[in-house]
């Protein structure tokens, strides 16, 4: 009696277990009546940053002289290299097919692209290019802290390595060289596919949103996170927000 009293309660841990699981998971569902969330992003306090790094090693493949890194790029008032995104959605449009990989080149010593995008638990490609040892050392960024999540070793041009990603607590990840001192990049990893880039003009819209409330917020590589609170979302309705940093 004892024994099938165990068991019982094993099995309904791990039904319980499995279902918190399945209800912390996406679901990909057709959304026929959504709505769009659409707006600009303000660098507001936020300064444009670059950083002038001395180029002190390989001059002919990575250039001789310096090379100057935008870490926060302004335009008009506007932010750039920022990710608007929805936070927690449970179910909604499926996610864009190319979002499931994402390859960062190394060429000519400098990370391409200088911000990329990738679903989480996506995988993570990094391709050598060039003549001469890289070390791509990619970092996860929670708040203030990071959390290595690769760090590999590639001496050999074609050298490629490919990695699943999956973060814990954070919606970004950081790309350094330890190598080279001056290449920098970021990814944001979508946790749903309610996200967008800004354009060149600080301007996004985010669609086919089933109706509701949502948690909504903003990520940028160099300066974090920004929370933009709470944004309602109408059958076919397009609601306008600004964010400023």
């Amino acid at each position: 009696m004892k024994r099938a009293l165990f068991n019982s309660l094993v099995l309904g841990a791990a039904i319980g277990l499995a279902t918190i699981a399945q209800a912390g998971k996406y679901k990909e569902v057709d959304v026929t009546d959504g709505g769009s969330i659409s707006g600009t992003v303000l660098a507001g306090a936020a300064a444009a940053e670059t950083k002038s790094y001395t180029i002190s090693k390989d001059p002919e493949i990575c250039g001789e002289g310096t090379r100057d890194v935008n870490f926060v790029r302004v335009s008009d008032g506007k932010l750039l290299d920022a990710v608007v995104f929805l936070v927690k959605v449970g179910e909604g449009k499926p996610f864009p097919a190319d979002l499931s990989s994402l390859t960062i080149d190394q060429k000519g010593c400098a990370f391409s692209p200088a911000l990329g995008v990738i679903a989480n638990k996506g995988e993570l490609t990094a391709l050598n290019e060039d003549p001469t040892l890289h070390n791509i050392h990619v970092y996860e960024l929670i708040g203030k802290a990071r959390r290595t999540v690769l760090n590999v070793s590639q001496p050999n041009q074609g050298d490629k390595v490919t990695k699943k990603i999956k973060v814990r607590k954070g919606n970004g990840l950081k790309v350094e060289c330890d190598a080279h001192d001056f290449m920098h990049a970021f990814v944001f990893v979508a946790k749903n596919p309610y996200f967008a880039v800004v354009d060149e003009n600080g301007s996004f819209t985010i669609g086919d949103i089933p109706p509701g409330k949502y948690k909504i917020a903003v990520w940028h590589g160099q300066l974090g996170e920004l929370d933009g609170g709470e944004v309602e979302v109408t059958a076919g309705g397009d609601t306008s927000v600004q964010f400023s940093y």
